[in-house]
């Protein structure tokens, strides 16, 4: 059987992607390689376990061993990677862990990937593609009036977390252009849709809205991010995957900006009409604290190489995206309670 070997799919947006993949009967296996830290749980993919076409090996990608042996035994003719540390506060109070996943992974993903590539038969090796999933943080900041990001934008990452990926995006570069591997890379604004570690802004809201806790929000809450539906995140990937040109980066958004505090409005309004509390409004929630060190103001991002060359586009409003996920966490609070569950777990075995 033909595979894809797809790194960090037990993770959000690695997760949807395996599920939209397998969706479809005629799609080639999926081997998935994940070290199910805190943010990776094999209960998001519960659902194509027992599929003859999906395979999982709890691995981390710094160990080329490991790597070394999925490729052996899979002999993938793609690679898309998605594994990596993620969350800018957890980089702030912990930056040696994104330095290790996010460069010294990418690194040792790199080089076995090279290594198997290199032993191909010419029209396998043709074929191959490796696709490096990235973000739009690398680029940094935007004022008010600043035109969105482009491909071209340069980089000015500002967090331990955006300069980890920048650094990635700069190896995967480097390994095309010094050693041919045909590499993609995309650079994706902020996703948002089911199976969403509760730390992030929409599902922390909901949760927290759910569970009677202060809805925080930092600053003024007046930063400002571009959304887009994971559905359509992972449509773009597939677009870049299927049409990409080699050695290109493309940007992917949803052309959905909105400050976090009218993410917060609409999340707690969307809850208030299909989950409403006795005690009122749950905008009576929100709260704001103290700004988090470095933040970043704004991001913009422009989607026009992929819509042109590729014909990708969204086909979520951010508004029926937004309605989608918080059904999707009211009716699905089961997995809510099991991966927060099992993060409290990990954290009291490691002393946090």
């Amino acid at each position: 059987m033909s595979h894809i070997l797809v790194t960090g799919g037990a993770g959000f947006i690695g997760g949807n992607f395996i599920l939209q993949w397998l969706s479809d009967p005629a799609a080639e296996g999926v081997v998935n390689v994940d070290k199910l830290t805190y943010a990776g749980h094999k209960q998001t993919l519960a659902s194509v376990d027992g599929d003859p076409r999906y395979a999982f090996v709890q691995a981390d990608i710094c160990n080329r061993t490991a790597l070394d042996q999925v490729f052996a035994k899979f002999q993938p003719r793609m690679v898309v990677h998605f594994a990596a540390e993620s969350h800018v506060d957890r980089s702030i109070h912990g930056p040696a862990t994104f330095i290790q996943t996010n460069l010294v992974g990418t690194f040792t993903l790199l080089e076995a990937t090279r290594a198997y590539w290199s032993g191909l038969h010419a029209d396998s090796r043709a074929a191959f593609r490796l696709l490096h999933v990235s973000t739009d943080e690398v680029f940094g900041s935007l004022d008010p009036g600043d035109p969105p990001f482009t491909e071209t934008t340069p980089y000015r990452p500002n967090s331990p977390y955006s300069a980890s990926k920048a650094g990635s995006d700069h190896l995967v570069h480097a390994y095309h252009h010094t050693y041919g591997l045909p590499v993609l890379t995309t650079n994706c604004s902020n996703g948002y849709g089911p199976y969403h570690f509760p730390e992030k802004l929409i599902p922390k809201t909901i949760t927290n809205a759910l569970e009677g806790k202060p809805l925080t929000l930092y600053g003024d809450g007046l930063n400002i991010r571009d959304w887009l539906y994971v559905g359509d995140l992972c449509g773009a990937l597939r677009a870049v995957l299927a049409r990409g040109r080699i050695g290109e980066a493309y940007n992917v958004g949803g052309g959905n900006e909105r400050t976090n505090l009218q993410i917060i409005h609409a999340v707690c309004d969307l809850l208030d009409e299909l989950r409403p509390r006795p005690e009122g409004s749950y905008r009576e929630q929100i709260c704001f604290v103290e700004d988090r060190p470095g933040h970043d103001r704004r991001y913009a991002v422009a989607a026009d190489k992929i819509r042109s060359e590729l014909g990708w586009q969204p086909e979520e409003r951010f508004e029926s995206g937004l309605r989608k996920t918080v059904q999707w966490f009211l009716a699905n609070q089961a997995w809510v309670h099991c991966v927060l569950g099992e993060f409290s777990g990990n954290a009291s075995q490691h002393g946090a």
